[in-house]
C-alpha cells in the first residue's frame, strides 16, 4: 500500500504537467501561425516598417488577449459543470448511500467482474474514499485534475506571446529585402519544432504531426502573402 500512496500523487502531477505542456505547445503554435501570417500579409503590401510594426504589436496584444479570454471562458464552463457534478454526487452519497453503493457495484460488474467480486470492490473503494470512487467510476472525474481557469488563461497568453515573438522579431529586424522569406523560414522551422514537441508529449507519430503543422502554417502564410500582394499591386 505504501507504494500506491507514493505513486498516486506523482501520477496526478505527471498528467497535470503533460496537459499544461500540451496547452503551451498549442498556444505557441497559434502564436507563430497567427502573427507570422499577419506580418507576411502586411509586409507583402508595404515595405514601410511603421505599419508592419503596428500590425505586429496589435496582433500580439489581440491574439494573446483572445487566447487568454477564450481559455478562461472554456475552462470556467468546464470547471462549473464538473463542480456541479461533484456536488450532486456528494449529496447523493449523503442521501442514498445504499443506492450509490449498488450503482458502483453494477458499474464494475458491467466491466466484467463477477457480482460478488464487484460488490467487494465497490465496498472497499467506498470505505477508502467514497467520493473519489464514484467520481472516477461514474463520471471519469478526478478533483485533482480540475483546472484553475485563471492559470489556464495565463498559460495560454504566455505561450501565444512566446510563439508570436519569433516571427515578430524576425520581420522587424531582418533586412527589408529578406523580411518575408526570413519570416517564412523561421516560422516553418518553429512550427516543425512545436509539431514535434506536441507529438512527443502525446506519444504520436512525430513526422505526421510535423507535416500537418508545417503544411497548415505554409498554407496560412501563402494565403496572407497573396492577399497582401494584391493590395500592394492595387496601391501601386
Amino acid at each position: 500500500m505504501g507504494n500506491m500512496s507514493e505513486y498516486e500523487p506523482h501520477r496526478v502531477s505527471h498528467l497535470a504537467k503533460l496537459n499544461w505542456l500540451r496547452a503551451g505547445v498549442l498556444g505557441a503554435n497559434d502564436g507563430i501561425v497567427s502573427i507570422a501570417a499577419l506580418l507576411v500579409g502586411v509586409a507583402a503590401a508595404t515595405t514601410d516598417t511603421g505599419p508592419i510594426m503596428i500590425a505586429g504589436v496589435a496582433g500580439l496584444a489581440a491574439g494573446a488577449i483572445s487566447m487568454g479570454l477564450g481559455e478562461y471562458v472554456s475552462v470556467s464552463s468546464q470547471r462549473d459543470s464538473e463542480m456541479a457534478l461533484i456536488a450532486k454526487e456528494k449529496q447523493e452519497l449523503i442521501d442514498q448511500p445504499e443506492v450509490e453503493l449498488a450503482e458502483l457495484a453494477a458499474i464494475y460488474e458491467h466491466k466484467g467482474l463477477k457480482p460478488e467480486t464487484a460488490k467487494i470492490v465497490a465496498q472497499e473503494l467506498t470505505d477508502h474514499d467514497p467520493i473519489r470512487a464514484h467520481l472516477e467510476a461514474e463520471l471519469n472525474i478526478l478533483e485533482a485534475h480540475i483546472v484553475n481557469p485563471w492559470a489556464a488563461a495565463a498559460s495560454s497568453m504566455i505561450s501565444f506571446f512566446a510563439g508570436a515573438m519569433l516571427p515578430f522579431l524576425t520581420v522587424i529586424f531582418a533586412a527589408e529585402q529578406f523580411r518575408i522569406p526570413a519570416t517564412i523560414v523561421a516560422s516553418i522551422i518553429a512550427l516543425g519544432a512545436t509539431g514535434a514537441a506536441g507529438a512527443y508529449l502525446g506519444g504520436s507519430s512525430m513526422w505526421k504531426s510535423v507535416i500537418r503543422v508545417v503544411i497548415g502554417g505554409a498554407a496560412a502564410l501563402s494565403i496572407t502573402f497573396a492577399i497582401g500582394s494584391l493590395f500592394h499591386t492595387s496601391v501601386a
